[in-house]
């Protein structure tokens, strides 16, 4: 079992469950997946998308998918159907695992690091943070990397409120700016 998955399940559940005071287990939020995405100019490189699932992979351990765009975007030079971006869904001991790394090994890299703003979170409970370089994970070899990259990670979670998840990752150690 992964350290912050047991740290969830020890510490931040039930103490989560007094704070809140939620009387069922199946109250307490959790954060349920943790989705990586990069959007991408598909008209720039065609290897582009290939290296993006390769580093993706490298950092997530799990193989990412080419997403497609839905519809005509002119102003983007976008059809539908051609290539937009890349993503991967993380869940279970994968998930635990990639927090881990992101929150113990990579923010503390990121440079003039004073913390992540508490104005991603969008109303039902999930948080949105953007990493503007992917070298700050240590999987990635800088010097390997062609094409600069960025990140969006997404955390999912069954929290009803912005306050609720604000409480479930602040106890997850996730490191907000004051």
């Amino acid at each position: 079992m992964p350290d912050m998955q047991k740290k969830y399940k020890e510490e931040v559940r039930p103490s989560l469950q007094a704070k809140l005071g939620y009387k069922n287990v199946m109250q307490i939020p959790k954060i349920q997946k943790i989705v990586i995405s990069t959007g991408m100019n598909s008209a720039v490189e065609r290897d582009a998308f290939g290296e993006a699932q390769k580093q993706i992979s490298l950092i997530t351990g799990q193989m990412p998918v080419v997403t497609k765009a839905r519809k005509n975007v002119a102003n983007f030079k976008l059809r539908v159907g051609m290539n937009s971006g890349v993503m991967v869904t993380l869940r279970g001991s994968r998930m635990f695992e990639f927090m881990d790394r992101f929150i113990h090994n990579a923010l503390p890299r990121v440079r003039d690091f004073r913390g992540i703003p508490k104005k991603g979170f969008d109303g039902s409970g999930n948080y949105n943070v953007g990493l503007q370089d992917i070298t700050v994970f240590t999987e990635v070899d800088p010097d390997k990397l062609k094409y600069p990259l960025g990140l969006n990670i997404t955390f999912v979670t069954t929290a009803g409120t912005n306050e609720e998840a604000y409480q479930l990752l602040k106890m997850m150690e996730i490191p907000f700016a004051e």
